[in-house]
């Protein structure tokens, strides 16, 4: 059985995928989901996650920027966008234990983003907990 943090990557990947422009991954999630055997409850868990970011992306999107100095989103990375934008739809919309969600970020991006990555998300995460 998948775990959240499979569930949570398997999110990760699909809005990198949604954020180049293929937003017509929407269409496909559940087939994404099961070929990468999130079932269940966590698959449910996953498309909450997946539909409340598309479905917030403007309020997400203005809390990151509010926290960038003086960069602008399109200077993120879109692995550490997509990151960003899952941790923060869970901080301000669901009703988990925020040092939990910026832990998970923080290790995923370890495993997924580049070296700076870990440092970049957890500054931006502590200041959107805040």
């Amino acid at each position: 059985m998948a775990t959240r943090t499979q569930a949570r990557e398997s999110v990760i990947g699909l809005l990198y995928a949604y954020d180049l422009g293929n937003e017509k991954i929407a269409l496909f999630v559940d087939e994404i989901l099961e070929d990468k055997k999130i079932r269940n409850k966590q698959k449910d868990f996953a498309l909450k996650l997946f539909n409340g970011v598309i479905d917030n992306l403007s309020t997400i999107d203005t809390e990151i920027i509010s926290h960038l100095d003086k960069r602008g989103l399109d200077d993120i990375g879109s692995v550490e966008k997509s990151i960003l934008r899952l941790a923060t739809y869970e901080i301000l919309f669901e009703n988990l234990d925020k040092p939990i969600i910026i832990n998970e970020a923080i290790e995923l991006s370890k495993r997924l983003a580049g070296d700076n990555a870990p440092k970049f998300v957890n500054g931006i995460l502590d200041k959107v907990h805040k």
